[in-house]
């Protein structure tokens, strides 16, 4: 849940945890975000009026990266915000004030609806399905190894943020830490060769000198 008043987020963390749901809750927009990237959600309860990123500016950074279920949870009630949100890819729209119980019944609607989809993300031409551990491009599943998937899955998480060798170590389970730098270079160029890239004219994976990789 990213919801900056704090009176609200304990209210609705409470009453939720009473329905066996874990609760996570950010209430700087930028955090939430970049934790977003890192973690694994079931569903992102998002309020409008936050500081430093308006609610639908960060819905429309967070649908770059990722299809997670969406419920906009705000006092901001007007048809254009309603539109906007849903047309950025909100799942649903809940004008507060209201009952919490109202919003359990949202978010166990929503939860089954794609519990029986099948989830994927997509990040441009990939596909990424977190349950089967798999990648496509395309449409077409890429034959990668446990440290290949690892890797080029937080490549996609950190699209064109700059990641040094020792953040890629650091993140990535399956990179050992024994002689890292010259594990990281084999891994990615294995990458490169599965997904048609070339370090010489990159067009995913390029090479930051001295520091490590960006993913574009």
């Amino acid at each position: 849940m990213i919801e900056d008043d704090e009176e609200i987020s304990e209210l609705l963390t409470i009453y939720l945890q009473q329905f066996n749901f874990e609760v996570e809750s950010f209430a700087d927009p930028e955090q939430g975000l970049e934790i977003l990237r890192r973690e694994e959600f079931s569903l992102l309860i998002l309020d409008l009026s936050l500081p430093k990123i308006d609610g639908i500016e960060l819905l429309k950074q967070l649908r770059a990266f990722s299809q997670i279920p969406v419920i906009i949870s705000s006092a901001r009630g007007s048809v254009s915000d309603k539109v906007n949100g849903l047309s950025l890819g909100a799942d649903d729209y809940i004008p507060k004030p209201y009952e919490p119980i109202e919003l359990v019944a949202r978010i166990k609607a929503i939860l089954k609806r794609f519990t029986v989809a099948e989830f994927k993300e997509s990040f441009g031409e990939f596909q990424l399905d977190r349950d089967k551990m798999e990648i496509l491009q395309g449409g077409t599943k890429l034959e990668l190894t446990k440290a290949e998937y690892e890797t080029l899955k937080y490549f996609l998480e950190n699209r064109d943020v700059v990641l040094s060798r020792e953040r890629i170590a650091e993140d990535v389970e399956s990179i050992h830490w024994d002689s890292v730098d010259r594990t990281i270079d084999v891994i990615v160029s294995r990458i490169r060769q599965k997904i048609g890239d070339s370090s010489k004219s990159p067009k995913y994976i390029r090479s930051v000198r001295g520091v490590g990789y960006k993913f574009t």
